[in-house]
């Protein structure tokens, strides 16, 4: 087993491979871990119901702002 470190790619980007894409792509794959790990620790009774929905909420809108930031999904013209 190879250690990776902390991020790896789960699975290959497939989209048009602009900076902004990629860097988006990692961002949402980051995201995807972390939501997931905060379910966990839900699940397992570490973290309560609404510090999860809390943590996640913060983790949404700084995705969010990661795309408007990078100008994904701006129409041109």
């Amino acid at each position: 087993m190879t250690n990776r470190g902390s991020f790896y790619w789960s699975s290959r980007y497939r989209g048009k491979a602009t900076p902004e894409n990629v860097v988006f792509n990692a961002n949402l794959q980051e995201f995807a871990q972390k939501v997931n790990f905060i379910v966990g620790l839900q699940t397992s009774g570490k973290l309560s119901v609404e510090e999860s929905y809390v943590q996640i909420e913060t983790l949404w809108e700084q995705l969010r702002e990661s795309k408007q930031h990078l100008g994904i999904g701006k129409k041109a013209g």
